[in-house]
């Protein structure tokens, strides 16, 4: 069986749902496990895409993610955060990009550098749209 490192690249393919997540087959040896609350997109079962190894468990299975892991990566984790509020306040937060620096601060716990840059990439990927008022997770993205 081939081992894997955190953080190492693989390919994956979508199986079974769950309450808890998605079943999915890694590099075609081995089981994987991605949580629902980090799916931030549309997957269908027999889809491949390309994953993430997020931890390596001592049953052997893997907790697989579908956003690359580490330090280059803290816009995913602030992206993460977002789409995490928005789905905690029914797919809406009143913050913009002409929000108050200690207003983002404060509700989302980041830098509003970090913030424009994060909603630029889930606006980008079409996850949210921009409203005047704040800023809306698209319908199908919350199911």
């Amino acid at each position: 069986m081939e081992d894997f490192k955190e953080g190492q690249q693989v390919q994956v393919v979508i199986g079974s749902f769950s309450k808890l997540g998605i079943t999915v087959l890694v590099d075609e040896v081995c089981e994987g496990m991605l949580y629902a609350n980090e799916v931030y997109q549309r997957v269908e079962e027999g889809q491949r895409l390309k994953g993430y190894v997020k931890k390596v468990r001592e049953d052997g299975k893997l907790d697989i993610s579908l956003q690359p892991i580490g330090f280059r990566n803290s816009i995913t984790k602030f992206q993460v955060q977002i789409l995490t509020a928005l789905k905690a306040h029914n797919g809406f937060l009143p913050i913009t990009d002409k929000s108050e620096p200690d207003t983002i601060k404060y509700e989302l716990g980041m830098s509003k550098k970090a913030f424009k840059n994060a909603i630029g990439g889930l606006y980008k990927n079409k996850v949210i749209t921009l409203e005047e008022n704040g800023i809306k997770l698209l319908e199908h993205i919350q199911e």
